[in-house]
């Protein structure tokens, strides 16, 4: 049989692939291709042998049926050291394959482009491709599968050195493959389940999801813990899409506070700067300008935010920067830093500045918590905060103030671990009690950070009061008017007392467990 080299390449992404194709013919490989990569190739060129003519049959229907033929596919999966696969390969006059270097049609950059039609999103799905992937992958015996363009170089350096690409990169190619092909699946099930047709909705029979490495962390949560970051299926968004201007890399820790803190930050329509240590809001403030949000932010709790994450929704200008420069902080997210405001921070080279856009089209529709055996799976709740829509349920209806100080506690305690109390101001936080067993428990470390500055104040509870010691803690630390969901067999105690001590409560029907 013939020792002739052969290279198949079909690539829907043509980064690097004339350079690619280059190298091998000057390896000696023959080079097979399709269509428009075939006509890339030759505009570079390069000699191509086309596909039809390895099959006998012309590209037919419009381009849906070019490479699934027995010429090609048994050019792939063919044993060479079977001798009897060696006598049929033989009699059909077919050469096996020594490479195949495919990536597939962009079906998930297609159906991420606004107003494109099923149909389009359809003849985006890729056949031929996939196929030739699966069968190269599981033939990694005897040839190699490239599906990613900065396997490329390295290819190509092995074939140089020892002529051959052993069986490790072989198999780490077909792993790749294989992934790559999942992932493709997925995407495509996860677009189909979605349709209305389906009546699948956001949780179908099967849940496919999809992610792709970003980068190694250094360790999880604690250093015992090996740990990854990856981002999911489709265009980045999110953290995953984020631009980082200087600083270390980002640790497991500082990822999970920074999401905490940006969520957070969402909620807020004026300039707002969320601190968060722990994965918690440690110190929250809005404004007109935000320096003077992060003043607020900063003023709520100067011990906690040391150390601690901060996220911005506004650009970050020189004046705001100085500020935020005058303590350690580990990382700062915004969605832009001013030339002036990145020059200030260059002194404190600690500091991991991120640049996060602020667009919520593209943000996650899941919450994903994995537990023994399985994952739990809900969908997010961004839905906005509205206090004034609750019921006032007491003989005394917050002022104007008030009603203001309410909405910007429920806006905080939504994103605090539960058992949650927040004491806040119109526009900032005084006290966060997070993630305790009982919810007086809560109100205590809420109150007792609030301190003096509780008269007057307002509270906000992510759920209701089983008993009313919260409201009696409140009203001898002198808050004025209090947020809860309500729902409680207790609720007419809450009120009775809080009506003897003049404080006006709203119930708003919306519970804010965070776990």
């Amino acid at each position: 049989m013939t020792e002739k080299r052969r290279a198949l390449i079909s690539v829907s992404d043509k980064t690097g692939i004339t350079e690619f194709a280059r190298e091998l013919a000057g390896l000696g490989f023959e080079i097979i291709s399709t269509g428009g990569t075939a006509g890339t190739m030759r505009d570079a060129g390069l000699e191509v042998t086309d596909a039809s003519e390895v099959t006998g049959f012309p590209e037919i229907l419009g381009g849906r049926v070019k490479t699934l033929h027995p010429n090609i596919h048994a050019a792939i999966l063919a044993r060479p050291d079977l001798e009897e696969q060696r006598r049929e390969l033989e009699k059909y006059g077919i050469v096996p394959l020594e490479l195949v270097v495919v990536n597939l049609y962009p079906f998930e950059q297609t159906i991420a482009r606004a107003g494109v039609g099923h149909a389009e999103a359809v003849e985006n799905i890729d056949i031929g491709g996939p196929t030739m992937l699966r069968a190269a992958a599981k033939n990694h015996a005897y040839l190699a599968v490239v599906v990613n363009p900065q396997r490329y170089g390295p290819v190509i350096e092995e074939l140089k050195s020892g002529g051959k690409l052993s069986a490790e990169t072989r198999i780490s190619l077909a792993a790749e493959a294989f992934s790559h092909t999942a992932g493709y699946d997925a995407a495509i099930a996860s677009y189909f389940n979605a349709r209305p047709e389906t009546g699948a909705g956001l949780y179908p029979e099967r849940l496919n999801l999809s992610y792709k490495k970003i980068q190694g962390l250094r360790y999880g949560e604690n250093p015992q813990q090996e740990a990854a970051f990856y981002a999911s299926a489709g265009e980045p968004h999110g953290l995953a899409a984020a631009k980082q201007l200087q600083g270390k890399e980002l640790s497991f820790n500082n990822l999970n506070d920074l999401n905490a803190a940006w969520e957070a930050a969402l909620e807020f329509r004026e300039p707002t700067a969320v601190a968060v240590k722990h994965a918690n809001p440690c110190g929250v403030g809005s404004a007109d300008n935000l320096k003077d949000a992060y003043l607020l932010a900063f003023e709520a709790d100067p011990i906690s935010i040391f150390g601690g994450v901060l996220a911005l929704n506004r650009p970050v200008d020189a004046a705001a920067a100085r500020e935020m420069s005058k303590i350690f902080l580990e990382v700062i997210a915004a969605p832009h830093f001013t030339e002036e405001a990145v020059a200030v921070f260059k002194a404190k080279k600690d500091i991991r500045l991120l640049e996060v856009a602020l667009e919520e089209s593209g943000r996650d529709r899941f919450d994903i918590k994995t537990v023994s055996g399985g994952i739990l799976v809900q969908s997010i709740d961004r839905e906005a905060v509205d206090v004034k829509a609750g019921k006032v349920v007491t003989e005394r209806a917050p002022t104007d103030e008030e009603w203001a100080a309410l909405e910007f506690a429920q806006k905080v305690v939504k994103h605090v671990r539960s058992n949650a109390i927040v004491i806040a101001g119109k526009n900032m936080t005084l006290g966060v009690g997070a993630g305790q067993m009982s919810r007086i428990g809560a109100a205590g470390i809420a109150l007792k950070q609030a301190g003096e500055k509780a008269r007057g104040a307002v509270l906000g509870s992510d759920a209701f009061f089983p008993f009313p010691d919260t409201v009696e803690e409140a009203a001898k630390a002198g808050v004025s008017a209090i947020v809860q969901p309500g729902g409680s067999q207790k609720d007419r105690e809450s009120i009775e007392l809080c009506n003897r001590n003049n404080l006006a409560m709203v119930f708003t029907g919306r519970r804010y467990f965070k776990h």
